[in-house]
């Protein structure tokens, strides 16, 4: 299926390395030139490379995300350049640990580092997305609505992403942007893996397995490439008519009921 995102211009931030740097190499095995936001140019370098090497479009422009006015630079530095902006990704955030009793402060920090470069994002983008009637993907987490215990400034952020898809979504909707959310819940990343790795002796393998068995579809993790490629669907014309929604990608982990288990 062609979908149609030949020439697109699709920002993606945290777009290096994990999920993020599937929904790179997923738009841009679709014809369309992804431009990694990352903080990190020498892990973005390597990816385009390889992206390369496959015949696609990637470029690099280094930024970091809690950096407001850095932001603000880079859209200009990739306006003068390409003269448009078709998509933005918005996936940069982590799970800092920032619990309960850690302080207001913490807690601000955290939002900034997993939120409020979200909206930074979109608001120096907008012109040009109102321009391109492009659209905008937002990357969530489970947290949102499972929680996960101390951890309360992610899942503020989290809960945030929710609510301003689907603010952003009637907001600018007259303008014919389309902006949807993908929650992912367990999916096999390399930092992911590189968790278990801590885990000691065979307990690695008893929570891998422990896991495993809370996602009814499949009974495994969710793949990177199946996120990404759920993110291309939902930027491109082919799902034209889609906007405001939440979409789980996790192999119905989410929503099912607890007890539902198989040994």
């Amino acid at each position: 299926m062609d979908l149609k995102l030949t020439d697109k211009i699709a920002l993606i931030t945290g777009g290096s390395k994990g999920i993020g740097g599937g929904i790179t190499r997923a738009f841009s095995s679709e014809g369309a030139t992804s431009i990694i936001l990352d903080r990190n140019p020498k892990q973005a370098e390597a990816l385009i490379e390889d992206i390369a090497s496959l015949g696609g479009k990637a470029e690099s422009f280094p930024v970091e995300m809690t950096d407001e006015a850095g932001v603000k630079k880079v859209v200009s530095e990739i306006l003068e350049k390409h003269d448009r902006i078709d998509i933005v990704v918005n996936n940069a955030g982590v799970n800092d640990g920032v619990g309960i009793c850690a302080g207001v402060e913490a807690f601000e920090s955290s939002l900034r580092k997993s939120l409020v470069h979200f909206y930074s994002l979109v608001h120096y983008a907008l012109d040009a997305l109102i321009a391109s009637k492009g659209n905008i993907i937002n990357i969530g987490s489970k947290v949102a609505i499972t929680g996960q215990g101390t951890t309360s400034g992610y899942a503020a952020s989290k809960g945030g992403i929710n609510a301003l898809t689907r603010e952003w979504a009637l907001d600018l909707a007259a303008q014919g942007i389309r902006v949807n959310c993908v929650i992912p819940a367990e999916v096999m990343t390399p930092q992911y893996e590189q968790w278990l790795k801590t885990l000691p002796g065979t307990k690695a393998e008893e929570q891998l397995k422990k896991i495993n068995r809370s996602v009814p579809l499949g009974r495994r993790t969710t793949t990177i490439e199946e996120i990404a490629d759920t993110v291309v669907f939902i930027a491109s014309p082919r799902s034209s008519h889609t906007t405001g929604q939440i979409l789980y990608v996790d192999g119905g982990y989410v929503h099912f009921d607890r007890i539902y288990t198989v040994d």
